[in-house]
């Protein structure tokens, strides 16, 4: 099985990881993370088999609604959620927005992107669960 795999482009911020990386690493979905526009696209460019992209839209070197345009040429198809900050306008251009910062918001709605990973993520839990509370299971 191919995991579904998020861009998350988020601030930087000295001696920290995402909130947002860790909340979908934490769902086995896999997660590359750009830290400016720059890298993003960058990112996009070289491995243009994502999921979707999660897209800060207080990143700063690059406006979210060009970086936006910018992810739909490199890759058409690809879903882009915009978590705007709350001075934030709308961004017409993207698939999904979150007027919130809530991780669990994030996750259902990548969750919901991608039903049949998720499902069979969650079966494979199950098993490994499963295979845990067997004694029998070596």
């Amino acid at each position: 099985m191919i995991r579904p795999c998020f861009l998350v482009v988020d601030r930087e911020y000295s001696g920290s990881i995402s909130t947002r990386k860790l909340v979908i690493e934490t769902a086995k979905f896999n997660v590359l993370t750009a830290y400016s526009g720059a890298e993003a696209i960058e990112t996009l460019t070289r491995f243009p088999a994502m999921s979707g992209i999660v897209l800060d839209a207080g990143i700063r070197d690059i406006l979210a609604e060009d970086l936006i345009r910018t992810f739909k040429k490199i890759k058409p198809a690809v879903p882009v959620v915009v978590v705007r900050l709350p001075s934030s306008k709308f961004y017409p251009e993207a698939d999904f927005q979150l007027d919130s910062f809530d991780p669990a918001q994030l996750l259902e709605l990548l969750q919901k992107m991608e039903p049949e990973g998720t499902r069979i993520i969650e079966v494979q839990n199950e098993i490994l669960s499963k295979a845990d509370n067997d004694p029998d299971v070596p």
